[in-house]
């Protein structure tokens, strides 16, 4: 019984720890890509949304194969958008921005990428919030 349960707690063991390796590895050619959906603050919410659904941005952005890492407002400023994308989908997510989100925002791009595997053992403090 004592083998048994061992066995059972080394596996666990080794399945976590290769899912924690995992969930920070980002695939050969992936970049990050925050964008900046600027708000024009000549129009209010409801236009920025009709020209929006016009223009069918939340069915063109993201392109297929891009996974969103998260989507801030930033009072003031717009909204943020940080893209995981495959850098042979960089053209596709622009012209998913071109397509359907000018108009009702002006865009900042600022490509990026993961550093937080290479510093995270060494750091002090190794908490890493997961949102």
């Amino acid at each position: 019984m004592f083998k048994i349960t061992m066995f059972i707690l080394l596996s666990f063991i080794s399945i976590t720890v290769v899912a924690e390796t995992e969930r920070d590895k980002q695939p050969n050619d992936a970049i990050l890509l925050t964008i900046f959906l600027k708000h024009d603050q000549s129009m209010n919410i409801q236009e920025i949304k009709s020209i929006l659904k016009e223009q069918d941005f939340f069915e063109n952005f993201p392109p297929e194969g891009v996974a969103v890492v998260s989507w801030y407002v930033m009072m003031g400023i717009g909204q943020v958008v940080t893209l995981e994308v495959p850098a042979h989908k960089l053209r596709e997510v622009n012209l998913a921005i071109e397509s359907s989100a000018w108009k009702a925002f002006t865009t900042e791009f600022y490509p990026t990428y993961n550093l937080y595997p290479v510093f995270k053992d060494k750091l002090n403090n190794k908490a890493k919030v997961a949102y």
